[in-house]
């Protein structure tokens, strides 16, 4: 499938809309392959104003003078009549969303696309944010060639970075982006030379093995319940650092974002969701032991240090949570 002469230089079509996409085009550009066209998404109203506001991979585009599609519509026919003009040897996909068989089977060599975890484990739209809410010790990324089912594809490489106990999923977020948009040049070069060899996901599953999913996170997901273990509630609050948050509820009613958290070694063995306060500094009881609070944001405030918050309140803090 692959047959190429070495030192080949490939014509791609690269589909990608946020800073991580931006960025790994930014290191095909500068790689032995031609980037022939870029797709991304439209415009969209950003901001008080609403104003249109281009996609990261846009602004990349835009300054490298190269031909790009934003398509309302994937199956649009001027689309892919754009996209055959280009004639592609191959698509490439960072962070865009899911392609029709229209397009990601249009190329000849096909699509592949650069993912933010260790295939087969957190398939889906967050992958970072998962493994560092589960509590991974480490991740990674793959990439691999496109199919029907979404990111079930033949794997063709892969790169590990681990995660710290503190870690953010910020932290991760540049770890992953670094290896990764080197891993993808290496595999485009491996492509290009037909040295590229695939593999089933399915022979990385093991007897046993929990398949961890990554699905789109919604307010929801980061509300804090004080019920769960401190160190699922701290996985949770690195996990969702810098975006969405993890939050949970004052007795007022407002909300009160936790941007980060330590793990404790106290455990007060009161209900949980008390919050226990001495000398500028909060820990919180959860099921089994306590998080000290570190930095906080109330509803309509700025972030803050957990001190500058406990000495701007009139009453002393007793609990948070419903």
């Amino acid at each position: 499938m692959f047959d190429s002469s070495s030192g080949r230089s490939l014509r791609i079509a690269f589909m990608g809309t946020p800073a991580f996409a931006a960025t790994c085009l930014e290191r095909l550009l500068m790689s032995r392959h031609k980037v022939v066209g870029v797709v991304t998404a439209p415009d969209r109203p950003a901001g008080r104003g609403q104003t249109l506001r281009a996609s990261e991979v846009k602004e990349v585009a835009l300054r490298h003078h190269l031909p790009m599609a934003q398509p309302h519509r994937l199956r649009d026919p001027a689309f892919l009549e754009q996209l055959a003009s280009w004639e592609p040897d191959l698509g490439v996909v960072v962070a865009f969303r899911m392609l029709p068989e229209a397009v990601w089977s249009f190329p000849p060599m096909g699509t592949i696309n650069l993912h933010g975890s260790l295939l087969p484990q957190y398939r889906g739209a967050a992958p970072i944010h998962w493994a560092v809410i589960h509590g991974a010790t480490v991740t990674g990324a793959t990439t691999f060639l496109l199919q029907h089912e979404i990111d079930t594809g033949d794997l063709l490489g892969r790169v590990e970075v681990p995660i710290g106990p503190l870690d953010t999923t910020g932290i991760v977020h540049d770890r992953v982006l670094e290896a990764g948009k080197e891993l993808l040049v290496e595999t485009l070069d491996s492509l290009a030379d037909g040295k590229a060899a695939t593999m089933p996901q399915e022979r990385l599953v093991n007897s046993g093995m929990e398949l961890r999913h990554a699905p789109k996170l919604f307010k929801e997901d980061g509300r804090i319940q004080w019920r769960r273990s401190a160190k699922e509630i701290h996985n949770l609050v690195r996990g969702l650092n810098p975006y969405p948050g993890a939050w949970t509820t004052l007795p007022d009613g407002s909300t009160l974002r936790i941007h980060e958290s330590r793990p404790s070694d106290v455990n007060f063995a009161s209900p949980p969701g008390t919050v226990h306060t001495h000398k500028g500094q909060a820990s919180v009881q959860c099921l089994d032991g306590c998080i000290d609070l570190i930095r906080v944001q109330p509803q309509g405030k700025p972030v803050m240090s957990i001190d500058s918050y406990l000495n701007g309140l009139r009453e002393p803090l007793r609990t948070l949570g419903e």
